[in-house]
């Protein structure tokens, strides 16, 4: 039988954290994990958004306990405050979704210099999940972590992306949003990895919401001025796409599936993993490579400046 919502666990006493909740895939995780009883940890930019998504989700899922906590994975000390405020005031976390980012933007830089998407898609989540692993350590959260079809578009990951100088090779934002994708998967599976070794309660999940109709489609593609290709892509997807409720559902199934122990990967079942009811599903060797990740794991502490000691 196919997995479905109604496979969700009564998660009454359970908190949830989620980042970028202002539309699309984490909007509706939220809402569905809310529905099950879950008390929810939201993360927004903007405040007007942030309390339109806290209204969505008063009418969808009522009575449903939300607190926004105010996050931008594109400012490295913003990420570490708002992390640490967490781990001094949150008793438990059961569920971490890190879910923020951003898609095939033009050229653009994070407050600390990075390429945006490896810095916010990457370097940001790797910060704050660094900073919040006292919380995530005692309370055996299941993170999972939002990766991409895209991570299959290519081969390795520019480690000179992970620098302010960054890399010099000319800018193509498609090949950087796979590269962010994959390093989300290669920081997965280490994180998992290690956690086992270390003989922790922590599980380290991945999740990818096929082609989904969100927002996402649309707003990176045509930051700074709407292009003739993005528009194009957004309206394929438009046709193609699930509903962003039912892309939400690999994320749900990664974040609530008991039988899962660590090292999973979760996406659609159907028309090559693009839609469908969600089950475990295969990623690219690259993305299993044990030593790029270690690699990519150094290189990550050394750009945020945090040491992440599992």
């Amino acid at each position: 039988m196919s997995w479905s919502t109604s496979a969700i666990p009564d998660l009454s006493g359970k908190t949830a954290a989620i980042t970028g909740v202002t539309g699309g895939l984490g909007l509706n995780a939220a809402i569905e994990l809310g529905r099950h009883g879950a008390s929810l940890l939201v993360t927004a930019r903007d405040d007007a958004k942030a309390a339109q998504a806290v209204a969505r989700i008063a009418k969808d899922a009522p009575g449903t306990k939300v607190e926004v906590v105010e996050l931008d994975l594109a400012d490295l000390a913003q990420t570490k405050k708002a992390a640490a405020g967490l781990v001094d005031t949150v008793e438990h976390l059961d569920i971490l979704i890190n879910n923020a980012g951003v898609m095939a933007t033009p050229k653009r830089l994070t407050v600390d210099g990075f390429e945006l998407q490896m810095g916010t898609n990457h370097l940001g989540h790797f910060a704050w999940t660094a900073t919040l692993w006292p919380l995530l350590k005692t309370s055996n959260t299941t993170v999972v972590s939002v990766a991409s079809l895209a991570h299959t578009m290519v081969k390795g990951i520019d480690l000179r992306s992970l620098t302010t100088p960054g890399s010099p090779r000319r800018y193509r934002r498609w090949q950087s949003y796979g590269e962010s994708k994959l390093a989300n998967l290669l920081f997965a599976f280490e994180l998992d990895r290690r956690a086992k070794a270390a003989g922790l309660g922590v599980v380290s999940v991945a999740a990818h919401p096929g082609l989904a109709f969100t927002n996402l489609t649309a707003a990176g593609p045509t930051l700074g001025g709407n292009s003739l290709p993005a528009k194009g892509m957004h309206q394929i997807v438009r046709i193609v796409r699930a509903p962003a409720s039912m892309g939400a559902w690999p994320l749900l199934m990664a974040a609530t599936d008991s039988e899962l122990s660590g090292g999973e990967y979760v996406g659609p079942s159907r028309l090559r993993q693009m839609r469908g009811a969600p089950r475990l599903v295969g990623a690219s060797g690259t993305a299993r490579d044990a030593q790029l990740a270690d690699i990519l794991w150094t290189a990550s502490e050394s750009a945020v400046g945090t040491e992440f000691t599992v």
